[in-house]
């Protein structure tokens, strides 16, 4: 008899404890946080055209041994449209030996590839040069060491890229 008057004591606890449905209960909430706060960003310098920043970022991308795997000129398409915009375009870049070897040690790295470097007109005129913050990554994440040296030599390579690409040095 004790036995069924705990497991009763038990049983009530737990449907009082529990919620009705699973999807009755109230998610978690999601902590918000400054976006701007994960990606690097370079306005071009003075002087430097858009074109002129593009035909940089091409030339060092050459010089790394990146392959620029595709090019969005969203502006361009905004125009064909009939939207008036800034200037908008991206660009994505990748040296597939190290996007395989990334792959392999996890799949998941493949939804960070290509890498992206975006030049961006803001509303003030400003023209910046913008990419995901790749130190927050690779400092978050277990990867061995012959992989995490791909991945800072990539983060250290795009910023070379958007460096020249800023101060428009071929």
């Amino acid at each position: 008899m004790r036995h069924f008057l705990a497991a009763s004591i038990l049983l009530s606890l737990l449907l009082v404890l529990t919620p009705i449905h699973a999807g009755a209960q109230e998610p978690a909430p999601v902590q918000a946080f400054d976006i701007s706060q994960t990606v690097v960003k370079m306005p071009l310098a003075d002087g430097v055209s858009a074109d002129d920043a593009i035909d940089a970022l091409r030339s060092r991308a050459v010089q790394y041994n990146m392959k620029l795997v595709a090019h969005q000129p969203l502006s361009s398409e905004l125009q064909a449209r009939g939207i008036d915009s800034g200037r908008l375009e991206i660009f994505q870049f990748c040296n597939p030996e190290d996007a395989y070897r990334m792959v392999l040690h996890n799949p998941i790295f493949a939804a960070y590839m290509p890498c992206r470097i975006a030049l961006v007109e803001e509303q003030g005129g400003q023209i910046s040069l913008m990419m995901i913050d790749l130190d927050m990554l690779i400092d978050n994440t277990e990867l061995p060491p012959d992989l995490k040296e791909i991945a800072t030599r990539i983060n250290h390579t795009l910023l070379s890229m958007m460096k020249a690409a800023a101060a428009g040095e071929f």
